[in-house]
């Protein structure tokens, strides 16, 4: 199981227990729940892999991994599509929680469908004047002109010896100048263009091309066929002497020529600049031009290669091109267009390559590594290169899991109905509150996605999980976790360390306070903090370790037994500070306000037949320490014995809650996402653990916190949790007290209210009345008229009564923060839609 050293820390090689069990106390950094594979399990390809030299990629050194898979519910080994065709589906940018794989925007919305009636109004009337005004039967019309001009005046031709039998007067270009004004004023007052871009909808730059064409062709027919007879206002305006060519009819015919082109291009000019015919027949030109040469593929002609694609593609590994690792790029390649990686090792490697790029010194490494173990380089520490079953579809390159899709609903944004919505990082590092009664599909829909996901992100080794649940809670397979902790079950490899795997008993204090009496009102947990430094200072002054269960609920106790034993080997080893220790520890005892009591009586139910030995910290412990999720990509999960110990289940959870809160935010190396997720945060949460949850965003780390209702955290602590964590899920069924507190935290927003108000119609005629009359007797109904009222008002994004009656089952609402500080609004998503 050789990683490359790439997840080696100091200090994290222990020495294995004498009985040759993994996890023993000299171990840093605990093995798997079970025994690890030999080798990674193997699965057939998609493709069968042709052969490859063996200096380009070593067969034997590189085992076969299982393909990416499509989106699916639940998804088996050797299904869906090749791994090149994943990684180089595009992932555009986008809102906080799209679901970015091969993302595609909604169009814009389109606006109410326009009537007809206008438009087509407008157009015949418009016909009929052009019709009216050709014959000359509209009366008066043209009196202004012959009045302003006279009947001669201005006559193109007519003040020519040679004048024509037809002669075009000035009334012909009023007439013209009258039509084209009236067809823009109908087509204004009819809404042409508004009908236009509606029918239009997204290709509306093709629509107006082809408009403006047509157009052009119709005006181009019209002036031609002289049914606009605007050539018979300009041609006779021409010099005789220019349009006979001087004699010579080949010239005569030239200037013919160049006259109706003009005449032509003065009338297709404007439709080309309102069509915009250089941008659509732009493409075209480029493509009759002459075709540059195509450039040779960067990826080896192996069966199975998709076709090339314009740009870097991710699947030909062109960032180590760049940086001149051709043969590393090339050997994986190959691997990846013969389906020997999958979209675990692809991440994996890329994740490789980026730490190797910060250390110089680790780039000879790195392509050596890659051409001798190809995909099987840099694996897990646990050897695993997938998890045994997906029930989520995920895309590791991301880090997204999509946990279902936006429901098409006027309550949500209209660019985000109809999207896949997914979690990743960005959002859990705000931590996530879902809330929601049993059955409302709280596990399945997203704790146990989330957690699949952060296990694939382990895997790759940018991520660290710790999932805690009930025994039985379906938060997935064994084999798809390195460390399985089962609280109170023999058979379990591994113990709980009850102080975090610290060495500072005040440290150790503070956390182990947090976990015991942190839920009682009115009992500081600093204070009792300080009772149990004044206790494990000592301990382990004399024994070199923390007490177990048994021995730290004597000493609260106040056993004379142990607590004379204690200070009799504090005073023969000279230990005076602890001394001091003790004896305010014996000063205090049985004071006023002192919570030893409190605290012997909730470590009594830790020490309990079922867990005898369980939190031993002596030489034959088996402990699993927090502390190893610091530097390691560790999948960890931790069973709680919630039906026949639910008191101690509580105790554990707010112990494990307050020492991952301690952990992370002391840990020095934040390059890893850590992240906690409580299948049951019941009885959990308290002032100082929500403290501990505003802080996470800071250190890269996250907490998913699952609850049946608001009501198992105190009261005075709801609005502290909702405006602790950045993301919050309200499913359906919360009641709606918990709604009311949702509907607070997400706030108002401005919508626009049309009222509409009815008032009756009085009339003062008798004729009018009697009509009125007629119409109610017909109807039934009295004669109104409507008063519409539009105002901006300020409402909820969601009501409490909505969020309590109004979610179907199977959905739940969803805000979304990231750590950069991005919002979503409270959207409606359909689970695993």
């Amino acid at each position: 199981m050789d990683n490359e050293g790439t997840y080696g820390a100091r200090g994290t090689r222990g020495a294995q227990p004498p009985d040759g069990r993994p996890g023993g106390p000299g171990s840093a950094v605990p093995y798997p729940a079970g025994p690890p594979p030999t080798a990674p399990p193997t699965f057939p390809p998609t493709v069968p892999p042709p052969a490859v030299e063996p200096s380009a990629m070593a067969p034997t050194a590189i085992p076969p991994g299982r393909p990416a898979t499509p989106p699916g519910r639940y998804r088996a080994a050797g299904t869906g599509p090749p791994t090149a065709d994943w990684l180089n589906a595009p992932r555009p940018d986008s809102d906080p929680g799209v679901w970015r794989y091969a993302y595609v925007p909604r169009p814009a919305e389109r606006p109410p469908r326009p009537s007809l009636v206008g438009p087509a109004a407008t157009l015949a009337l418009w016909l009929l004047l052009w019709l009216l005004l050709t014959e000359r039967a509209v009366p008066y019309v043209f009196k202004p002109i012959e009045i302003i001009t006279g009947p001669q005046w201005w006559s193109f031709g007519g003040l020519r010896d040679d004048a024509p039998a037809l002669v075009v007067n000035s009334t012909t270009l009023y007439y013209q100048v009258l039509v084209l004004a009236l067809g823009f004023w109908a087509a204004r007052i009819g809404g042409w263009a508004r009908l236009f871009r509606y029918f239009a909808g997204p290709h509306l730059d093709r629509a107006r091309f082809v408009t403006s064409a047509a157009g052009a062709l119709l005006t181009v027919w019209l002036v031609w066929t002289r049914r606009v007879p605007l050539a018979d206002v300009l041609l006779p305006a021409v010099p005789t002497g220019l349009m006979q060519g001087g004699g010579n009819q080949y010239a005569a015919l030239l200037v013919s020529i160049v006259l109706y082109a003009l005449i032509g291009t003065a009338i297709v000019w404007p439709f080309a600049r309102i069509g915009q015919w250089s941008v659509e027949l732009g493409p075209l030109l480029g493509r009759l031009r002459k075709q540059p040469p195509q450039q040779p593929r960067t990826a080896p002609d192996l069966p199975g290669t998709a076709p090339a694609q314009p740009g870097p593609a991710l699947a030909d590994w062109p960032e180590l091109r760049a940086a001149g690792r051709v043969d590393a790029a090339e050997a994986l390649t190959a691997a990846v267009h013969t389906g020997r990686m999958n979209d675990v090792d692809c991440v994996r490697l890329r994740h490789a390559w980026a730490v190797a790029r910060t250390r110089p010194d680790r780039l000879e490494s790195f392509t050596e590594t890659v051409l001798r173990k190809g995909a099987g380089a840099y694996l897990h520490p646990s050897g695993h290169r997938d998890l045994p079953l997906r029930t989520a579809p995920h895309d590791p390159l991301t880090g997204q899991v999509r946990i279902g899709g936006c429901a098409d609903d006027p309550r949500n944004p209209y660019p985000r109905r109809g999207s896949g919505l997914a979690l990743e990082p960005a959002s859990l590092g705000t931590s996530l509150l879902a809330v929601g009664p049993p059955g409302s599909g709280k596990t399945a829909g997203v704790v146990r996605p989330v957690i699949e996901s952060l296990a694939i992100r382990a895997l790759t080794g940018q991520a660290a999980v710790l999932a805690v649940g009930g025994a039985g809670a379906q938060l997935g397979p064994d084999d798809a976790y390195d460390v399985v902790v089962r609280i109170g079950d023999p058979a379990s490899v591994h113990d709980f360390d009850l102080y975090g795997g610290t060495t500072d008993p005040d440290e150790a204090a503070t956390a182990l306070a947090e976990g015991l009496v942190g839920d009682i009102p009115g009992l500081d947990s600093r204070r009792a903090g300080t009772v149990l430094g004044q206790l494990l200072g000592p301990y382990r002054t004399v024994h070199g370790r923390f007490p177990g269960v048994p021995e730290l609920r004597e000493l609260l106790e106040g056993s004379v037994t142990a607590l004379t034993a204690l200070r009799q080997a504090l005073e023969a080893g000279g230990h005076r500070a602890m001394l001091r220790e003790l004896d305010a520890r014996a000063r205090q005892t049985g004071g006023a306000g002192d919570p030893a009591a409190v605290l012997a009586d909730r470590i009594a139910v830790l020490d309990r037949p079922a867990f005898a030995g369980f939190f031993s910290t002596g030489d034959d412990a088996r402990p699993f320490s927090l502390r190893s999720l610091e530097q390691h990509p560790l999948r960890v999960r931790i069973d709680l014995p919630e039906r026949a110990h639910a008191e101690a289940s509580h105790v554990l959870a707010r112990l494990v809650l307050a020492q991952f809160n301690a952990i992370t935010a002391a840990r020095s190396d934040r390059s890893l996402f850590v992240c906690l997720v409580l299948d049951d945060a019941t009885h959990t949460v308290t002032a100082e653990t929500v403290r501990g949850i505003r802080r996470l965003r800071s250190v890269n780390a996250g907490a998913v916190l699952a609850l049946r209702t608001l009501d198992d955290v105190p009261e005075a602590l709801h609005t502290a949790l909702l405006g602790s964590v950045g993301c919050n899920m309200a499913f359906s069924g919360v009641s709606t007290w918990d709604g009311k507190r949702f509907a607070e935290a997400w706030g108002k927003e401005w919508v626009e209210v049309r009222e509409v108000a009815q008032h009756g119609v009085f009339a003062d005629q008798p004729l009018t009345r009697a009509l009125h009359a007629l119409r109610k007797l017909a109807t039934g109904k009295a004669v109104t008229t409507d008063a519409v009222t539009v105002r901006q008002v300020e409402r909820e994004r969601w009501s409490a009564s909505g969020l309590a009656y109004e979610l179907a089952a199977g959905h739940a609402v969803l805000s979304l923060t990231t750590v950069d500080g991005e919002h979503a609004p409270p959207l409606l998503v359909e689970l695993g839609g």
